[in-house]
């Protein structure tokens, strides 16, 4: 009795495997042709990079992701298959979308086009991958790949939105705090009269590029120690309010120092560069939650087994 198959549209190879650096090429050699074709999307994506928060993270993302591939590359390129279906479904909206973003059929802002772009070729980067390595690989490799989508920069308005949100309940958390240190202050709005200053919470004191690079460390961080979808979804759900938190505190603290010590605070290095301890400041209770989640289900899995 013959057997039908049931992976329509999936051709296996006996010597796939051996043929999997060779599939690598053709894939890598896809994923690039897109930048190479339009090529002035790079060349204002760079700017982009270096100067907007929003689009910093672009360069580090496939890099991560790569690197999650490479480590797990026994597991995904265990069974490799050519997947026409799974391939042609996520590469044709790729290269569609790619093509509206090239020709700017809607006459989007630039921002937006770029966004447009990396959507399109997200898509298409993982639709080759399952069109060159097959379904299993694609399930096996779905963390990283779909990791990709934070090199798409939110678009507007929403980007707006989300900062305007941060910026007014940054502003209501360095409140709170003003209040707890007892400085004296009058609220107008998004600005603060201290004695002897006078501070505007503004775009750029919204906090938007630390929660998105928290946000991202906590996704990596979930794949990599925990299991639990809940959990996973409540570490997620708890990285906005700590970031307000986190940067309500840093605008209370510079301005307190401006008030009490040097106003030079406002403009000095500390300023500028003092992030990164406020950064690692909303790192550590993330870090508590990720360690309790994990230790939680540590005993809870002898637990299951006795079950």
């Amino acid at each position: 009795m013959r057997v039908a198959n049931e992976n329509i549209g999936v051709n296996r190879a006996p010597d796939a495997g051996a043929r999997v650096p060779y599939l690598l090429a053709l894939f890598l050699l896809i994923c690039t042709l897109p930048f190479v074709v339009a090529w002035n999307f790079v060349s204002d994506l760079i700017p982009l990079i270096l100067g907007n928060d929003t689009f910093s993270q672009i360069p580090l993302i496939p890099l991560v992701s790569g690197y999650l591939i490479y480590e797990n590359r026994k597991a995904i390129f265990s069974d490799v298959s050519t997947s026409w279906r799974s391939g042609a479904a996520l590469m044709i909206p790729g290269i569609i979308l790619l093509g509206l973003a090239r020709f700017n059929v809607w006459q989007l802002s630039p921002t937006n086009v770029i966004s447009l772009f990396l959507f399109g070729g997200v898509l298409l980067w993982i639709g080759a991958f399952a069109l060159f390595f097959g379904t299993h690989a694609l399930r096996a490799a779905s963390f990283p790949l779909f990791f990709l989508v934070f090199t798409i920069p939110i678009p507007e308005p929403l980007l707006s939105k989300l900062i305007y949100f941060l910026q007014k309940e940054s502003a209501s958390a360095a409140e709170a705090f003003f209040g707890i240190a007892r400085v004296p202050y009058l609220r107008e709005g998004m600005e603060f009269s201290l004695p002897g200053i006078r501070i505007r919470v503004a775009e750029e004191c919204s906090g938007i590029r630390s929660t998105l690079a928290i946000f991202i460390t906590t996704v990596l961080a979930c794949h990599i120690f925990l299991r639990s979808t809940w959990r996973k979804l409540v570490l997620y759900a708890v990285v906005v309010p700590i970031a307000i938190i986190k940067n309500g505190l840093r605008i209370m603290a510079l301005s307190t120092l401006a008030v009490y010590v040097d106003q030079g605070f406002l403009r000095g290095n500390l300023h500028h560069y003092g992030g990164i301890v406020f950064f690692a400041f909303a790192l550590v209770p993330m870090a508590l939650l990720l360690i309790m989640f994990q230790r939680s289900e540590r005993r809870a899995a002898p637990a299951a087994q006795t079950l």
